[in-house]
């Protein structure tokens, strides 16, 4: 029983080997990574309220990092899972902006505020790009499937 569980291990662990070399992989370990820097931030910062936004985001990366990189959006049917992911990205990327922004203009004193600010706005970057390479896919699914067939 044991041989079996680190095989399953050892699976999981070359998926995230795998995944990771990937572009998608590599912009959700960054914005995992990223969400995780601003979060620290606001966290040594005396104004916390902003981690909220940080959280939220890095569960979501988290989330849609684990269901691609094992492969579940084939298997789950139910979720359009690309739409899905546009929809995260472009959430995240707006309230990175917004509440960077906020936390640049406020952060007046406050290092690690203004510092998650900064963190947040390159934050936003990422999770624009990541909107942008999603509608790359969107468009070319789109394209595949209206392709004229005429022989």
């Amino acid at each position: 029983m044991a041989d079996t569980e680190t095989v399953v291990a050892a699976g999981c662990l070359e998926k995230l080997k795998c995944y990771v070399k990937t572009r998608k992989g590599t912009i959700l370990a960054a914005e995992i990574l990223i969400s995780l820097i601003i979060l620290i931030c606001y966290a040594a910062s005396s104004n916390g309220g902003y981690s909220a936004v940080a959280i939220c985001e890095m569960v979501f990366a988290i989330l849609f990092f684990v269901v691609f990189m094992m492969e579940m959006d084939k298997s789950v049917q139910v979720v359009n899972w690309v739409w899905s992911d546009l929809f995260r990205a472009a959430i995240g990327a707006a309230l990175y902006t917004i509440t960077s922004l906020i936390c640049v203009i406020r952060g007046k004193g406050d290092s690690a505020l203004i510092a998650g600010g900064v963190f947040g706005l390159l934050a936003g970057i990422l999770f624009a790009y990541d909107v942008y390479t999603i509608i790359l896919v969107i468009k070319s699914n789109r394209q595949d499937t209206a392709a004229p067939t005429d022989v």
